[in-house]
């Protein structure tokens, strides 16, 4: 049985409660498990947060952090996670297609309208499965689709994560990532980078181009290279 993880993010204890007996219902009635971890307000939920979460359940009106500002946070960090809101005042809940948010639950809540979103909610998350990195980052932590990284880079101590959203920066080395990536996709052309061979569009005498970035092979390593290359290719191709 999956884990699913949750968030719920309200100020109001009486509507946590009833948000809770909700899951707790749902788990009861569908056969599915749910780890849930409780915020009371926006401020919370966004202090160092660590990108763990498959679905966020987040009411708008908040005295500290509103929803729709944590939500906006929240989605600097995390592209992934299923954001739905809950609030008395739909006129709110609408601004939600900024944030990528899948639906909105109007209060008192009632089961039905809460069981239709989750099924919507739930069927994101079983599909498609994906494998995700997370790296920590200045005020918090980001999810990295793996599929998605196009090459590691190294400088003084910084790893560099090239992705097809954006380079993102985290503390590390090289051998931070060794078990990080299936060594059937990813191989170390140098000393400083590991490239997805996924990505590699042209290879010339020591260089290769990545997603339009060149890279050096180094001597040594341009026969395995080319090696893990083809067979890359080959598995790829049946």
């Amino acid at each position: 049985m999956i884990m699913i993880r949750i968030a719920i993010v309200e100020d109001d204890r009486h509507d946590r409660e009833a948000l809770k007996k909700c899951l707790n219902r749902y788990e009861k009635e569908n056969q599915v498990k749910f780890s849930v971890t409780e915020f009371q307000d926006g401020e919370d939920i966004v202090t160092d947060y660590t990108a763990s979460y498959d679905l966020i359940i987040l009411d708008i009106e908040m005295a500290f952090l509103n929803g729709m500002k944590a939500a906006e946070k929240i989605r600097e960090l995390d592209t992934n996670v299923i954001i739905i809101f809950i609030t008395n005042m739909p006129q709110y809940a609408i601004q939600g297609y900024k944030v990528n948010a899948l639906d909105y639950i109007l209060k008192p809540i009632s089961y039905f309208s809460f069981s239709e979103s989750m099924v919507r909610a739930l069927a994101k998350v079983k599909t498609p499965e994906k494998e995700y990195i997370t790296i920590v980052l200045k005020g918090g932590k980001k999810k990295l689709d793996v599929a998605r990284i196009c090459y590691v880079e190294v400088q003084d101590h910084v790893l560099i994560y090239h992705t097809l959203d954006g380079d993102f920066e985290t503390k590390g080395t090289m051998r931070d990532t060794d078990n990080q990536f299936d060594p059937k996709k990813y191989f170390r052309c140098n000393r400083c980078y590991l490239v997805n061979l996924e990505f590699v569009e042209t290879y010339q005498g020591s260089d290769i181009m990545v997603n339009g970035d060149t890279i050096q092979v180094s001597r040594s390593r341009r026969k395995p290279f080319l090696d893990a290359l083809n067979e890359y290719m080959n598995e790829v191709e049946k």
